[in-house]
């Protein structure tokens, strides 16, 4: 016995098969969206993992200053996260009271500004010798609020404590730090102190606190009090006195003079990691974020010339170069080569939401295509067998 079918009915069947894979098949995002696909990149990641100065200066860019002596800095444009230029962006080096801007990303959001607080001695217990204090005293009663002016402004280390105690302890602290770096994208980062001082282990990088700033920016407390240059301090009694934020490059004291457009955020200085610093400055529209840490040359004040000098070429050179990387957090993917660490899961330059995975071989959406056709084209076959029925011959 032969099963023969018309011309008509095989066409009819062949079309119910491509119908069914028409249908099932997933439709690509750019079709659907009417744009290109975004698809990662790891190029300028890797560039911020190579050693020494990366830059892509275009016709018309300016030279990058030749008085940096800084082991590490980089460049970025805050608004877009775009890295301008770096030096040893990923180099791990000792952050001293930079680190605070970590702190305050992590602690900040969890203790409301006006709440108020009767420090303990043991609020105050353990803070290392010769830290930066802005004279928080036990017994007394501080607004939370003041008690980051004195974290940001006088950089101290006892209101760092204090607002540990009050946020779940001084080890909790770090643990969420850590975590709040990583979810960051920021790598580099290893706290023990959450204060800064210097602690075996106790690493960042150019990168890192480049990001710690320019996400801290986005914070509206975080950024009115890393822009705060003056206030008053209670000092107890219904007296207060005034700090004054140890940025130069805010105040213009000390002779280094305050640069047009700053708005903060945060310097430090230990004798192992030397002078650091997180600056950032706002000029037509455009916002930069520069990391300067331990410049060799030049004394004390020369993380605040060579802030200075990198700002100046940012506002210069920004349109004027090509990216070497981005300070945005992607998803995470690996890295080969010598250029970066096995260990290293860094991210693409561009943000998880517009990233669109490459395909790496057949999955679910395959098969369920393949599934769909076979199950249309079997029900096609089998209504004809039904309907029309198998002709002798």
């Amino acid at each position: 016995m032969t099963i023969r079918f018309s011309s008509r009915i095989a066409a009819s069947c062949c079309a119910l098969c491509v119908t069914g894979v028409l249908t099932l098949t997933p439709v690509p995002a750019s079709a659907r969206t009417g744009a290109d696909p975004v698809t990662p990149t790891t190029a300028d990641a890797r560039l911020l993992y190579r050693s020494g100065t990366q830059a892509r200066l275009r016709s018309g860019a300016p030279r990058l200053p030749r008085d940096v002596s800084a082991l590490s800095w980089l460049v970025a444009d805050a608004g877009t996260g775009e890295v301008l230029a770096a030096h040893d962006a990923h180099r791990e080096l000792p952050p001293a009271s930079t680190l605070k801007t970590l702190f305050a990303l992590t602690v900040l959001p969890t203790l409301p500004a006006g709440l108020r607080h009767k420090v303990t001695e043991a609020d105050l217990a353990g803070i290392g010798a010769g830290s930066s204090l802005v004279g928080v005293a036990a017994g007394r009663t501080y607004r939370v609020s003041d008690l980051w002016r004195g974290v940001f402004l006088n950089s101290g280390n006892d209101a760092v404590h204090v607002l540990a105690a009050m946020s779940g302890g001084w080890r909790d602290t770090a643990v969420r730090m850590q975590a709040k770096a990583r979810s960051l994208g920021a790598r580099d980062t290893h706290v023990r102190s959450p204060d800064g001082y210097d602690t075996s282990g106790q690493v960042s990088s150019a990168y890192d606190l480049a990001v710690f700033g320019r996400a801290g920016l986005r914070n509206a407390d975080f950024a009115a009090y890393c822009g705060t240059a003056y206030a008053k301090f209670p000092g107890g009694g219904g007296w207060s006195y005034e700090i004054q934020n140890t940025n130069r490059l805010l105040t213009g004291a000390n002779g280094v003079e305050r640069y047009r457009g700053v708005i903060g955020v945060k310097n430090g200085y230990t004798s192992r990691a030397g002078n650091t610093l997180i600056a950032a400055a706002r000029r037509g529209g455009r916002t930069l974020v520069v990391t300067v840490m331990n410049p060799q040359d030049g004394g004390g004040y020369a993380v605040y010339e060579e802030a200075r000098s990198l700002l100046d070429w940012g506002f210069g050179a920004a349109g004027r170069v090509t990216p070497v990387g981005s300070l945005v957090a992607a998803r995470p993917v690996a890295q080969a080569g010598p250029e970066a660490p096995a260990s290293v899961r860094v991210a693409a330059s561009v943000p998880v939401a517009a990233t669109v995975t490459p395909d790496s071989g057949p999955g679910w959406p395959e098969t369920w295509t393949i599934l769909g056709a076979a199950v249309l084209g079997a029900g096609a076959v089998s209504l004809v067998l039904r309907f029309v029925g198998p002709k002798r011959v």
